[in-house]
């Protein structure tokens, strides 16, 4: 148990992938120079010609908001009862949630993103793994091994769902459990559309949760441009169907390199891919030697997380192993 509870509190001191700053401080280059491949964001972004100069210069609003979650309903199958929020990132909802409940225990199975625990334990939470407890969080599919979990898994009075990779995988989602009270299902359009600048999140959920909720977050929180983009984005079923077979094609050939190279697959998904070394610290300063930034973490010396290279990009990483 001490051990598991040191995971959680060192998860929640919110070591991210990115952080190309330091990593040029201590090999060099500028940021042009680097391949990032510490986060799972789509290497492929959506296009985001079109916008137009009221976008910019205007409050946004209620209609464009309201097609924004039209779009989002269909694209997402989301169940009549639920309503939806879209709001400036998935971790600006993130940070709220804990506040939708009265402080208790919060049940975090680890190793999993670590602002959950970090929020939870901001609001005046305890973070634990066992049950039973007050509130849930399940990360589905999970970061970084590609957990994905199952409806009996929904079983907490507050349960967190965060789908933020789900996209590539949408017959996994439990959208359906948003008709249970007191569930919230997480989107991320960052992610899988590869635009984590435009900062875009989704809470899905009961209307009385999720009126509290934009309570929380307060008016006008999604730009105009995020608005636009996001709408014509989640319209575009062609594309999404598409970058899935494109995503799922690099996963694998990622996975034969680095595995070639005496790794062994742990898990993942088609954004990021979780592989075992010898020593991770070791790989990572490899990588950078040749200005290509990895993901590892404090809990693990061992593992090893990649995203996606561009298209140009392969040789280059394969040069550098």
């Amino acid at each position: 148990m001490a051990d598991t509870i040191g995971i959680l509190h060192r998860q929640a001191e919110r070591d991210h992938g990115g952080g190309l700053d330091h990593a040029i401080s201590v090999y060099g280059g500028d940021r042009t120079d680097w391949i990032d491949l510490s986060t799972g964001i789509n290497p492929h972004p959506y296009d985001v010609a079109g916008l137009k100069n009221s976008d910019w210069t205007s409050l946004p609003d209620n209609d464009a908001f309201s097609r924004l979650c039209d779009a989002a309903r269909s694209f997402w199958s989301i169940p009549d009862s639920a309503s939806i929020l879209p709001a400036p990132g998935a971790s600006a909802i993130i940070a709220r949630l804990p506040a939708l409940a009265p402080p208790g225990h919060v049940r975090i199975t680890t190793p999993t993103y670590n602002e959950h625990a970090a929020a939870f334990l901001a609001h005046g939470w305890s973070v634990k793994e066992s049950s039973p407890a007050q509130a849930r969080v399940i990360v589905h599919p999970n970061n970084p091994d590609g957990r994905i979990w199952q409806e009996a898994d929904v079983d907490a009075p507050l349960t967190v769902i965060d789908e933020s990779f789900c996209d590539i995988c949408p017959n996994a989602t439990l959208i359906n459990q948003t008709e249970r009270p007191g569930v919230v299902v997480l989107k991320s359009f960052g992610k899988f559309w590869g635009l984590a600048g435009l900062r875009l999140g989704f809470a899905v959920g009961q209307p009385d949760l999720i009126a509290r909720l934009n309570e929380l977050i307060g008016p006008w929180a999604v730009s105009g441009p995020a608005l636009r983009i996001g709408e014509k984005a989640l319209r575009d079923v062609k594309w999404a169907e598409e970058t899935r077979t494109k995503l799922s094609c690099d996963a694998d050939r990622l996975d034969k390199l680095i595995c070639d190279k005496g790794a062994r697959l742990l898990g993942g998904t088609d954004l990021f891919r979780l592989y075992h070394v010898s020593d991770a610290t070791a790989w990572q300063s490899k990588l950078a030697r040749s200005q290509i930034w990895s993901r590892i973490f404090p809990y693990s010396t061992n593992f090893l997380r990649l995203g996606l290279p561009n298209k140009c990009d392969w040789d280059r990483l394969e040069g550098a192993l």
